[in-house]
């Protein structure tokens, strides 16, 4: 996928821009904490579809 596309991508819940996460195949919303797959190149950008990151640290 080109970057460029990547560029002008926001999240459809809150228009934030993502960042894409190559190793994952994920664009990452970090305002909203969720991640969007990226199937066969294509991003999937539909809300339903995002999974929630894990917003749990490490506290050891």
């Amino acid at each position: 996928m080109e970057r460029r596309l990547f560029d002008i991508l926001v999240c459809p819940q809150c228009k934030a821009q993502l960042r894409y996460q190559p190793e994952d195949q994920e664009l990452i919303c970090d305002a909203d904490q969720l991640a969007f797959p990226v199937r066969d190149g294509i991003p999937v950008m539909l809300i339903n579809e995002a999974r929630p990151l894990d917003t749990q640290t490490d506290n050891a």
